[in-house]
């Protein structure tokens, strides 16, 4: 049976077990590579889980000048390798989620790899076993089919239009969530 990862941002209730149960996957040497980021800060206190979203074609692995970040056959974006890793930080500066960090005693790029030292043995990554309300699920489609929200996992940064092997769940009249970075930025007194 294919899993898949979902995230639903309505249903984030901001308690950070995610970002705990994270720490304690096995490849993260005791640090979590989830965030939980705000939806409308200014506005809201809603949060959403910020995990890798594999991308399709990884940015993050395009911009490596040590080739050390890889994705497997499965389409999951490994961390970068130990001995290639440089340490640069132009994954991080690359990638349109802002997901990978570069951590500085290690001298190495982390990010969420959805847990594959338990994924690729058929059990579900750490964040999704501990969320009480499924904001993070690692499910069958059929499961996520009864939601009023529909799965994305198409993404328009401006011009360019990004695939992913993780869904968004979305309204279902939003077949592509699209992200004007202009939006983000801070304009001061104009």
């Amino acid at each position: 049976m294919q899993y898949n990862f979902y995230i639903d941002p309505s249903r984030c209730i901001g308690c950070r077990s995610c970002v705990s149960a994270c720490a304690e996957c096995g490849t993260h040497r005791g640090v979590s590579m989830i965030h939980l980021d705000y939806l409308d800060r200014t506005n809201s206190i809603n949060t959403t889980p910020m995990v890798c979203m594999h991308c399709e074609k990884p940015t993050c692995a395009e911009v490596c000048p040590a080739d050390a970040i890889k994705k497997g056959e499965d389409g999951v974006v490994r961390s970068a390798l130990k001995p290639r890793c440089i340490a640069c930080s132009n994954c991080e500066l690359a990638c349109p989620f802002g997901v990978p960090k570069v951590f500085v005693a290690p001298e190495l790029m982390m990010k969420c790899d959805m847990c594959y030292d338990r994924t690729s043995v058929g059990l579900r990554p750490m964040c999704a076993t501990v969320c009480p309300s499924q904001a993070l699920a690692y499910v069958p489609a059929e499961q996520v089919a009864k939601r009023r929200q529909q799965p994305r996992n198409t993404f328009r940064f401006g011009n360019e239009t990004v695939r992913t092997k993780v869904f968004i769940m979305l309204p279902a009249d939003d077949p592509v969530l699209e992200i004007d970075v202009q939006d983000y930025l801070w304009k001061g007194d104009q």
